[in-house]
């Protein structure tokens, strides 16, 4: 289902080295993809976030989507050497200790990689639970001062139905915007969206705050965030991607939820392979509840994830993430019907409301002959 071209960009960007605050290797590769369609309006935010904007066709629309994922993954940041071959590095992420110790890492600088492996950890406690603040790593050569560090996995491939990588989360939902302005600049499709990639994220949504702070993202704009959630028993991969009504944290903007919801509805009668899930993942935290609380009208499409965090419970082991290929495309198609702006988003569920508007029509007369009892 995954079209040639997106699966190139798909298996390019999942390849890429990232990780908090030092995405530049993802950025570079986001602003040459945009800089190859002239169409397309690219530009960066003082705090490093990039927005893109594509419209085509005559018509303004009111309140466009704007589809917006996050640019980083768990991982390390060179610090500095302290030996030969002894590296100190920051950790940047939610990934539990007890995956550290031992494990494989490899850091990219000047176009290359150098192998290490992790020799001791440091912690500290937030709210009763352990997180790892840095490393000690033993790497083959030396290693400069900001280079990103990953765990030692292979690139990104696809196998059967799974799209394998170290960064699924987010770099497949960052990838597949870019499928998406794809499809509209090659197919010439009209309509209007934006497309925010932000930064920081997994170390609270840092980016996505500083560009609502900063109004980045134009307040006309209905914000869909983009994400990859761990696979849920309800929740499951291959059943298409889901539209999250909520996080731990808060319940996401009822009409932006709606509004998606019936774009993919109207997606489904017309694609008989479209599918896709409206669920609550509570499994963790949303940039959609950063940018409710930062003044903006919001909602969540996700992607569900094995392996979380690179973390494979069962095996007790770092492993890749994966995603189920026939979600990813399905998931592109539905950006597409959002960026065409069909249907048109009004801030009204119209179906819900006509349907509650018949049951009140059909029982108003029973409702009017109950006898009423008052309330002492």
């Amino acid at each position: 289902m995954i079209h040639a071209n997106h699966r190139k960009t798909l298996l390019e960007m999942l390849s890429l080295p990232t990780a908090p605050f030092v995405e530049g290797a993802v950025v570079a590769y986001v602003e040459r993809f945009c800089r190859a369609r002239p169409s397309l309006t690219l530009r960066r935010d003082r705090s490093g976030n990039l927005l893109v904007h594509l419209r085509r066709g005559r018509r303004r629309v009111r309140r466009p989507i704007c589809l917006t994922a996050h640019l980083d993954h768990p991982g390390f940041i060179a610090e500095k050497m302290i030996g030969p071959k002894r590296l100190r590095a920051i950790w940047r992420g939610g990934v539990r200790p007890e995956y550290f110790i031992g494990s494989g890492v490899r850091f990219h600088a000047d176009g290359k990689w150098t192998r290490g492996r992790v020799r001791s950890i440091s912690q500290y406690r937030e709210g009763g639970i352990k997180r790892v603040s840095g490393a000690t790593i033993e790497v083959a050569g030396a290693v400069p001062p900001g280079a990103p560090g990953m765990w030692a996995l292979p690139d990104a491939s696809i196998r059967g139905r799974r799209l394998y990588s170290r960064a699924s989360d987010d770099l497949s939902g960052a990838a597949a915007m870019l499928c998406c302005i794809e499809e509209m600049t090659r197919r010439r499709l009209e309509g209007e969206a934006y497309f925010l990639f932000s930064r920081a994220e997994e170390v609270g949504f840092v980016g996505a705050m500083a560009a609502a702070r900063s109004r980045t993202i134009p307040k006309r704009c209905i914000v869909v965030v983009v994400e990859n959630s761990s696979e849920l028993s309800f929740a499951r991969m291959g059943d298409g991607p889901v539209l999250r009504v909520g996080d731990k944290m808060s319940v996401f903007h009822p009409p932006a939820t709606d509004h998606c919801g019936a774009v993919a509805a109207e997606l489904a009668k017309s694609d008989g392979k479209f599918v896709y899930q409206r669920k609550l993942m509570d499994g963790g935290s949303c940039e959609a509840t950063a940018y409710a609380q930062l003044g903006y009208e919001g909602t969540c499409i996700c992607l569900a994830l094995g392996n979380y965090h690179n973390m494979d419970t069962k095996r007790k082991r770092v492993a890749l993430e994966y995603v189920d290929t026939h979600d990813v495309a399905n998931l592109i198609k539905w950006f597409v019907a959002l960026a065409r702006n069909r249907p048109p988003y009004t801030g009204r569920n119209d179906a819900l409301r006509k349907r509650l508007d018949g049951i009140s029509r059909q029982y108003r007369k029973v409702l009017g002959e109950t006898r009423q009892t008052p309330i002492h």
